[in-house]
């Protein structure tokens, strides 16, 4: 399949015959541009087989907690870092594939290093983060700052 040639605003041969009149596929080289620019800033650069890739996750928010579920099933658990920066909760790690017998014909599995990052919405106790691994769901459990709390406010009245 042969892809569309980028050409400038003003090049090509409609610039050249016909002065005065746009391109018509300028518009598709702008959208392309926005797209390439989407895919770099989304996949962080190059798309290589080395990139991290980002697991599946739900972030819930209780009363008193965040609670973070991520999916990363085979992994194992020394093979999975967590840390807290400011705000941000960084969960990584790495998948790596298992030593097989015979020829394996198809393979639509994730391997490599994985990276999933989570922005805390408000103030929390990071002393209090604990983490599961169960049947292949991490759940990480940060628990709200005592200030950041939702309570309840009795009214009262005056007579």
């Amino acid at each position: 399949m042969a892809l569309p040639v980028r050409r400038g605003a003003t090049g090509g041969l409609t610039g050249r015959l016909m002065p005065g009149w746009k391109n018509p596929l300028t518009e598709f080289d702008e959208l392309f541009s926005r797209m390439e620019s989407l895919l770099e800033s989304t996949m962080g650069g190059a798309l290589t087989e080395s990139a991290a890739w980002t697991p599946l996750a739900d972030f819930t928010e209780t009363d008193d907690s965040y609670r973070i579920e991520v999916e990363v099933p085979g992994v194992k658990r020394d093979d999975i870092n967590i840390e807290v920066m400011d705000r941000e909760l960084v969960i990584s790690g790495e998948y790596t594939e298992r030593e097989r017998t015979g020829l394996l014909r198809h393979s639509t599995r994730r391997v490599g290093r994985f990276e999933h990052r989570t922005l805390l919405p408000g103030d929390f106790d990071a002393d209090g983060i604990n983490a599961t691994l169960s049947d292949g769901v991490l759940t990480v459990t940060v628990p709200k700052a005592e200030s950041s709390r939702t309570r309840r406010i009795e009214i009262s009245t005056r007579d």
